[in-house]
């Protein structure tokens, strides 16, 4: 009695469990878009920034840039910091998105993701030698 049980229970299962799986269809689930995860590197979601308000950041970035370095180093020339600092607004400006752009524009502020890409141009625009070339000296062997 106890083993006809166990077969039953057995078969029962077996039925069911080809029935659940044979239910499925073969599509893939696809996330809702309020359960997709977030990429905080991705914006191709993003208004895209006209030219002439890239050129606003530029010219209100220099600004900001001179006057700033003016106050670290008030006995040096304006002009000796102009090119450096309209080379970084050139930099920052090829990746501007709109909310950094409103940022610094209108609230007065340096977003985070606007200083990580402050400090990458920076590096870019103040390297002033090129890396020394190969001086032609080989080792001897023997």
């Amino acid at each position: 009695m106890k083993l006809k049980n166990l077969f039953i229970a057995l078969l029962t299962s077996l039925v069911i469990s080809s029935v659940i799986v044979g239910c499925s269809d073969d599509k893939p689930v696809t996330a809702s878009k309020s359960e997709q995860a977030f990429d905080p590197f991705d914006h191709s979601k993003e208004v895209v920034v006209p030219e002439s308000k890239k050129d606003q950041f530029e010219t209100a970035f220099v600004e900001q840039c001179v006057k700033r370095e003016m106050l670290a180093a008030p006995n040096s020339d304006k002009d000796k910091f102009t090119r450096p600092c309209t080379c970084i607004a050139n930099e920052l400006s090829k990746n501007l998105t709109a909310k950094e752009a409103e940022k610094f524009m209108t609230e007065h502020e340096n977003p985070v993701s606007l200083t990580f890409k402050f400090e990458n141009a920076a590096y870019h625009c103040l390297q002033e030698k090129a890396p020394p070339k190969d001086s032609g000296f080989t080792p001897v062997t023997q």
